[in-house]
């Protein structure tokens, strides 16, 4: 409930130290482990106002990343928001454990879009297909990324 010192102001990718309980101001952070193949998944996905409590995970090592520009500072939760936390998180495992079970990978990644923008899988497709009609995804190698233009499209839509 209290805020401390630290505060960040990360670019996507960096990291985050992961001994310390953080809310997100803005942008979305992940958490990621690592298979005894050296697999990456994903623990976790936090977003604007959430708090991420690291000590959470059973599963070591952990990477916490920005997966966008973000900001964030350190919080130090009271026993409320920690059982809140805790109920939070065990309900995104337990959706992401669904959708990595989901084959092929195509349709894993239209499941989580949905899951996470609170849409069908139809409407997933007919956004990247208009996405793809305006110009706003691009082909670099076999797959295609959303480019600049899309990248500014979706941050003014904040």
């Amino acid at each position: 409930m209290s805020e401390r010192g630290l505060q960040l102001a990360l670019e996507a990718g960096q990291s985050l130290p992961i001994h310390l309980c953080w809310r997100v101001n803005d942008g979305y952070l992940r958490a990621t482990g690592r298979t005894e193949l050296a697999e990456i998944f994903t623990l976790g996905i936090w977003g604007p106002g959430e708090i991420v409590m690291p000590e959470l995970f059973s599963q070591q090592p952990v990477e916490l990343r920005a997966l966008s520009a973000a900001t964030v500072h350190e919080w130090n939760p009271d026993p409320i928001e920690r059982q809140s936390c805790s109920a939070i998180q065990i309900r995104q495992m337990g959706m992401l454990l669904q959708i990595t079970r989901i084959r092929p990978v195509e349709a894993r990644l239209f499941n989580l879009l949905a899951e996470m923008a609170s849409v069908s899988r139809v409407t997933v497709t007919k956004a990247l297909g208009h996405f793809r009609q305006l110009g706003l995804l691009e082909r670099v190698g076999e797959v295609e990324v959303l480019n600049n233009a899309g990248i500014s499209l979706l941050h003014g839509a904040d």
